[in-house]
């Protein structure tokens, strides 16, 4: 008995899970400046590159201290290479309603707040986001940049390091 009891025990610690190993990006992360609006934009990309981003019902819905909000999503799969295509936007809004609290004249009337909110809030400057999973080495990204840089509207295409992300979490989806 003595034996078993030793062989169960020592078994059960050779079988550890490492939370580190789940750590790993395996994406690219494309920021984009521009004054398009999101199906335009997808539509000019699918014009540059090889893909067909389409409208996802499965928006990205983050929760911050004002409230919830959505992000609009297109998305691609190429079924060849194995990559995951996804344009997010960067920048919604999360509407309050805000009851006045004052005694006068305008004391009855409750106002809707709009906030800001960003996906990724370390760079308010993007409007959107190109983020392409399981890349490995099927992949030109200077090549990329450079098709979404001759669409006429993109002012701004840069690669975004993926380890100054504070907001990561925000990616998983």
């Amino acid at each position: 008995m003595h034996y078993l009891y030793d062989l169960f025990y020592h078994e059960m610690a050779t079988h550890k899970l490492d939370l580190g190993d789940f750590d790993e990006i395996d994406y690219y992360l494309i920021a984009i400046h521009t004054s398009l609006e999101d199906y335009r934009l997808a539509y000019y990309i699918n014009q540059r590159l090889p893909i067909n981003l389409s409208k996802s019902k499965d928006e990205v819905q983050i929760s911050v201290k004002e409230g919830e909000t959505n992000f609009s999503r297109f998305y691609y799969y190429d079924n060849e290479n194995a990559v995951s295509w996804n344009l997010i936007q960067n920048k919604s809004e999360v509407l309050q309603l805000n009851q006045g609290s004052t005694q006068n004249l305008f004391s009855n009337i409750s106002m809707e707040i709009s906030t800001k909110v960003y996906l990724l809030p370390e760079f308010k400057k993007a409007d959107y986001f190109l983020k392409i999973d399981n890349t490995q080495d099927c992949m030109n990204a200077l090549n990329i940049k450079k098709h979404l840089t001759e669409i006429e509207s993109v002012s701004t295409v840069y690669s975004v390091d993926t380890n100054k992300i504070k907001s990561k979490n925000n990616l998983i989806f």
